[in-house]
């Protein structure tokens, strides 16, 4: 705005990003009581799965499986119904997998 209450907008600016890691990050809040939120991105089109597991291996629940285009993807995780302890979230895209832990307390 000038002085003389004059103003002008600015052109229009669109930015654009590339992932270009597939990444798994620390689910938050952990510990949790009783949701947490996962986070992880892909950097091109694949089939991902996204499991949790119990201390002793067992699978729990599948959050996700299915075909997601690249990008960053949240998903919750209501630990409702479970036990105080230690689990663990591991995804797989293409040929990326990883493992994180988490602490549930109530």
């Amino acid at each position: 705005i000038d002085k003389d209450g004059a103003f002008k907008y600015s052109s229009i600016v669109e930015v654009g990003f590339v992932i270009l890691n597939y990444d798994l990050a620390q689910n938050y809040p952990n510990p949790f009581n009783p949701s947490t939120l996962i986070t992880y991105s892909i950097p091109k089109s694949s089939i991902v799965t996204l499991k949790i597991y119990n201390v002793l291996g067992k699978l729990i629940t599948t959050l996700v499986n299915e075909n997601q285009e690249a990008g960053i993807y949240k998903v919750n995780f209501d630990a409702n119904g479970l036990s105080n302890g230690v689990y663990f979230y591991k995804i797989q895209a293409g040929s990326y997998t990883s493992v994180k832990k988490m602490l549930l307390l109530k």
